[in-house]
C-alpha cells in the first residue's frame, strides 16, 4: 500500500471520529439480539429434549445472563429517554380558552339566575299612597253631661301606689312566672271606680319602668290602674306566647275586680303595639271587659303586619328594591319548622272589637298600616254590632304617640293625647254619649298595601336553611384550613433554608388566583352585610322617630355594586375552572407521551435452545416516584389540594347565598 493511500485513510478516519463522538453511546441503549432472518419449518427445527440437556452448563448460563442484561438497564434507559423527550406544551389557543371560559360562565350564571328566580316572591304593592281623610283636625273628645257635674280630669285626685305579686302559670308548658303588679289608685275617690290594666308592647317591660306617666294621669282622673311585669316565661321575642299572655293579663284584670274600690264590670285595657295581638285573644276569652284603648294597633297577622312594616320602612329610607326583595323571602319563611308559631295567628275577630274602642295613631308611625287597619277595625266592630269606635291621629307623633326620638327616655306624649285619652275613658266608663267626631286629627296615610297574600313556603325555607348553614360550615372549614396553612408556613420559615419546603404546592398559578378570588368574594359578602346593615339601622332610627335622609347612599348603590361584583366573581371563577380543565388536559397529554415513550416492549430473545424462541416482557418503570405520586394538576401536596377545594366550595356557597336572596335578578 502506498503512502498516499495510507494518508487518505488516516484523514478519513480522523474526520469520522467527531461524528462518532457526537452520536449517543451505544452502551446507553439496551443491546437486543437480532431476530433470526430465517427459521426452518417446525418439523425441521424441533430439537429433541436430549439435545438441550446435552448443552454444556456454561453455554446455558451465558445465554441466561445475556437475556437478563437488557432488563437490568431498563430504568436507566427510561430515564435517558425521558430526559431526551421534548416538554409537553399546551395546545389550547386563546380562542379555545375564551370559548371554554364563556361556556362555564354561562352555565354558572344560568344556575345562579335559576336559584334567584325560583326563590323570588311575588308581591303586589297596590294600592299605593292610600289616604283616609278625617272629619276635623281637632282631636278633642267630648260627651254629653246631663248631670252638669264636673267630670274628673288629669290631676283631680292624688294617687296612691301599691305593689302586689301574683303567680301566673303558662298554660302550654305549666311554667310559673312570679309577676309584680304596681297598682295606682286615686285617694278619696270613693268606691265602684273604673279600672284599667296596661299591656306591654315589644321588649321586656316591668311594672316599674313602663306606663308610669299615663297610668299616673289616669289614676289621678279617678281610675284604678295596674301595670304588671310583662309575662314572658322562658320565651323570646320570636316565640312569645300570645294566648298564654292573655291569661296573665286576665289574671291582673281579676285582681282589680276583686278590689273593694273597683267596679268589677267596668274594667278595661290599654294595649299598645304588639300587645294588640294579645288583646284579641283576651277579648275572645273574657267577654266582661268594658272598653279598650288601642295605641298603634298592629291589627293584621304578624306575618303580614311585620312584612308591611319592613317593606314600607325600607322604601321610606331609600333602600334599593333589591333589599326589599329580602323582606319578601324572610316573611315567607315557614318559621313553624323552628318552633315559631306566632307568624300565622289570626287576630282579626269581631269579638276583639265588640266593646267601645279608642284607636290612636301617630302621623310619624311607620310601623302600622293605618288606613287598612282602621277599615278592618271598623268592619270587625260593625260585624260584632259595635258602633262605638273612635279614631284619633296625632301629628308628629311616633309609634308610641310620643314626640321626638323613641330611643330617648322621658319624651313627652303628643299634644292633647293624654287629655283625649282621659276624656274618652271617663265618658265611656260612665256611659255618656260622645258628641265629638268619631274620626279626627291628622289625615291617615299608608304608602303601600299590606301583603295579605304572604304565606309560609316550606320548601323555600328548607332550601334557604341549607344554603345558609352550608355556607357557614364551609366558611368555618376554610378559615380553619387557612389558619393551619399559616401555622405550617411559619414553622417552615423557622427551619433552615435547605430544609424548607412548599406548604401547599399549588401549581399552574392557582395559588395567587385562589387568594385574589377569595378576597374578592369575601369583600362582596362584606359589602352585602354592610349595605343591609345600613338599611336596618336606618329603619330602626326611622321607627324611633328620626326623619329619613335625603341621600340614601350605600343603601341604594350597594345593591347594584354587589350585582356587578357577583358577575365579575363568577367570570373569574369560570376562568379558574377553565384553567383546571386545561391543566388536566395538559397532564393527560404528558401521561400519553410518557406512556408512548415507556410503553412496555415485547422482545423475543432466542435462548440457546436451538431454534426455540422465548418471549420476554421488558416493563418500563416511571421516570421518578414523585411524578407517579403527585400528578400535580392543582397542587403537589395533599393538604394543598384539600385547602383548594374547601376554599372553592366555600366561595361558591357564598354565590349560592347571594342567589337565594335575589342578587342574580337583573
Amino acid at each position: 500500500m502506498s503512502t498516499e493511500q495510507e494518508d487518505t485513510r488516516a484523514s478519513q478516519g480522523d474526520s469520522e471520529a467527531p461524528e462518532r463522538a457526537a452520536q449517543p453511546e451505544k452502551s446507553a441503549q439496551p443491546q437486543r439480539p437480532a431476530p433470526p432472518e430465517h427459521t426452518e419449518p417446525p418439523e425441521h427445527t424441533a430439537q429433541p429434549k436430549q439435545q438441550a440437556a446435552s448443552q454444556p452448563h456454561e453455554q446455558r448460563q451465558q445465554a441466561s445472563q445475556q437475556s437478563q442484561a437488557p432488563t437490568a438497564d431498563t430504568a436507566e434507559s427510561a430515564d435517558a429517554s425521558r430526559e431526551a423527550a421534548p416538554a409537553v406544551h399546551s395546545t389550547w389557543t386563546p380562542v379555545k380558552r375564551l370559548m371554554m371560559n364563556g361556556a362555564i360562565f354561562i352555565m354558572l350564571m344560568a344556575l345562579l339566575i335559576l336559584v334567584s328566580t325560583q326563590t323570588r316572591i311575588p308581591w303586589n304593592y297596590e294600592p299605593t299612597g292610600q289616604r283616609l281623610q278625617t272629619l276635623t283636625p281637632d282631636t278633642a273628645i267630648t260627651f254629653t253631661n246631663d248631670s252638669g257635674a264636673a267630670l274628673p280630669a288629669d290631676g283631680t285626685y292624688q294617687v296612691m301606689t301599691k305593689h302586689e305579686v301574683m303567680d301566673v302559670q303558662q298554660p302550654s308548658t305549666g311554667e310559673t312566672q312570679r309577676i309584680n303588679v304596681l297598682v295606682r289608685s286615686p285617694k278619696q275617690a270613693g268606691n265602684q271606680l273604673p279600672a284599667i290594666v296596661f299591656m306591654h308592647g315589644a321588649g321586656y317591660g316591668t311594672c316599674d319602668n313602663s306606663f308610669g306617666d299615663i297610668a299616673g294621669s289616669l289614676a289621678s282622673a279617678g281610675f284604678v290602674t295596674a301595670v304588671i311585669d310583662k309575662p314572658v316565661w322562658s320565651t323570646s321575642d320570636l316565640t312569645r306566647d300570645y294566648p298564654g299572655s292573655a291569661v296573665a293579663y286576665d289574671a291582673a284584670i281579676n285582681l282589680l275586680r276583686a278590689r273593694s274600690d273597683v267596679d268589677a264590670h267596668n274594667v278595661g285595657i290599654y294595649a299598645t303595639s304588639e300587645s294588640t295581638w294579645i288583646s284579641s285573644y283576651l277579648l275572645q276569652q273574657d267577654h266582661d271587659i268594658a272598653f279598650q284603648i288601642l295605641l298603634s294597633p298592629m291589627v293584621f297577622a304578624p306575618r303580614a303586619a311585620m312584612a308591611f312594616l319592613a317593606a314600607q320602612d325600607f322604601a321610606l329610607v331609600g333602600a334599593n328594591d333589591g333589599y326589599q326583595s329580602i323582606v319578601r323571602r324572610v316573611f315567607s319563611a315557614d318559621l313553624g319548622l323552628y318552633g315559631v308559631e306566632n307568624m300565622n295567628i289570626n287576630p282579626l275577630d269581631p269579638q276583639a272589637y265588640a266593646v267601645p274602642t279608642l284607636v290612636a295613631y301617630g302621623s310619624k308611625d311607620v310601623m302600622t298600616a293605618q288606613v287598612q287597619g282602621v277599615k278592618e277595625i271598623l268592619d270587625n266592630a260593625h260585624q260584632a254590632g259595635n258602633w262605638n269606635v273612635t279614631i284619633r291621629s296625632y301629628p308628629v307623633a311616633n309609634h308610641v304617640l310620643r314626640l321626638g326620638d323613641e330611643a330617648m327616655a322621658n319624651t313627652p306624649f303628643a299634644d292633647d293625647y293624654v287629655d283625649d285619652v282621659i276624656s274618652w275613658a271617663v265618658g265611656t266608663s260612665r256611659g255618656l254619649k260622645q258628641t265629638s267626631a268619631p274620626i279626627a286629627g291628622e289625615a291617615l296615610y299608608q304608602s303601600i298595601a299590606v301583603p295579605l297574600d304572604l304565606h309560609a313556603r316550606t320548601g323555600m325555607t328548607i332550601y334557604g336553611t341549607f344554603v345558609i348553614g352550608f355556607m357557614l360550615v364551609m366558611l368555618l372549614a376554610a378559615i380553619v384550613c387557612w389558619l393551619i396553612a399559616l401555622v405550617m408556613w411559619i414553622v417552615s420559615r423557622c427551619r433552615p433554608r435547605a430544609k424548607r419546603h412548599a406548604v401547599l404546592g399549588l401549581c399552574h398559578g392557582f395559588g395567587r388566583t385562589l387568594m385574589w378570588i377569595t378576597v374578592g368574594t369575601i369583600a362582596t359578602l362584606l359589602l352585602f352585610f354592610a349595605g343591609f346593615g345600613e338599611v336596618v339601622w336606618a329603619v330602626v332610627k326611622l321607627a324611633w322617630g328620626d326623619a329619613p335622609s335625603d341621600d340614601p347612599g350605600m343603601m341604594f348603590w350597594s345593591w347594584p355594586c354587589i350585582q356587578i361584583m357577583c358577575i365579575v366573581v363568577v367570570w373569574i371563577w369560570s376562568r379558574v375552572f377553565m384553567r383546571m380543565i386545561e391543566a388536566a388536559d395538559l397532564h393527560r397529554q404528558a401521561q400519553l407521551q410518557e406512556q408512548s415513550q415507556l410503553q412496555p416492549r415485547r422482545r423475543r430473545l432466542a435462548v440457546s435452545t436451538g431454534a426455540r424462541i422465548v418471549p420476554v416482557n421488558d416493563e418500563a418503570q416511571p421516570a421518578s416516584q414523585h411524578d407517579a405520586d403527585t400528578g400535580a394538576v392543582i397542587a403537589e401536596r395533599g393538604f394543598g389540594r384539600v385547602l383548594f377545594w374547601i376554599t372553592v366550595i366555600a366561595m361558591l356557597s357564598i354565590l349560592q347565598f347571594f342567589a337565594f336572596w335575589g342578587l342574580f335578578l337583573y
